[in-house]
């Protein structure tokens, strides 16, 4: 055995504490910076009032933010209810079910709040690639990027069908493309551009490779049965 190759990769568990650590960081940082703006929601949404929390986006990013403890919840208790059956990795499978839903869902939903004029003024469209991209600014497309980054991070973790960039970047094209075409076809005063749907994709994948150590394992583990064990010659 190589002893010197041994001791410069670290362990696994380093490196995935490692990783734990920097997205904690990384999540904390988003919150300080936020923090003053969700929290001009905070009343009506203690509240319990509808109008001023969940039709505003400063209000779904703040309960989406409030009820990470309850997801954290649900992902205990699947895994709890999956290790009593002998399910392999379920903690893993049960993080990848909840965070892809709870990650995805809220950014959907805000996407989907009308507009002042919405019924009342025709569906907009924008087919010219990159022509959105200069009035968007760089919240605009940060926004964007996170809509569906919790599919692609997560999918590829729960199901091996999709560990692979081109299936991910199809994944979130199409999931965006049913989302713009939703704007168009309900009226909500929102232009439907093929831009949102590039850097929506664009966020799916870039989600999807922060997370390929751990579906490239899942998508190999099927495709490598036991080899049989061959009687020794007598």
């Amino acid at each position: 055995m190589n002893r010197d190759a041994s001791l410069s990769a670290p362990p696994r568990r380093t490196r995935t504490v490692v990783l734990l650590g920097l997205a904690i960081l990384g999540v904390a940082g988003a919150v300080f910076v936020v923090w003053r703006p969700l929290m001009m929601s905070a009343p009506r949404c203690m509240a319990g009032r509808w109008h001023g929390c969940f039709d505003t986006e400063n209000g779904v990013l703040l309960m989406m933010l409030v009820g990470m403890p309850l997801a954290a919840l649900v992902v205990w208790a699947l895994a709890r209810s999956r290790r009593a059956v002998g399910v392999a990795s379920a903690w893993r499978m049960s993080l990848a079910e909840v965070g892809m839903v709870y990650g995805t869902v809220p950014f959907v939903w805000i996407t989907m709040m009308p507009g002042l004029g919405a019924g009342t003024v025709a569906g907009r469209v924008s087919l010219v690639p990159l022509r959105d991209l200069l009035t968007m600014g760089p919240l605009g497309i940060f926004g964007n990027l996170l809509i569906f980054a919790a599919l692609g991070f997560f999918a590829p973790m729960r199901f091996a069908a999709l560990a692979s960039v081109p299936r991910i970047l199809a994944l979130g094209a199409g999931c965006s493309v049913l989302v713009e075409t939703a704007q168009y076809v309900l009226r909500l005063d929102r232009v439907s551009s093929v831009d949102d749907v590039l850097v929506n994709a664009a966020g799916a994948v870039l989600a999807a490779l922060a997370s390929r150590h751990w579906w490239r394992t899942t998508a190999a583990a099927p495709s490598q049965p036991p080899r049989p064990v061959s009687a020794p010659a007598g």
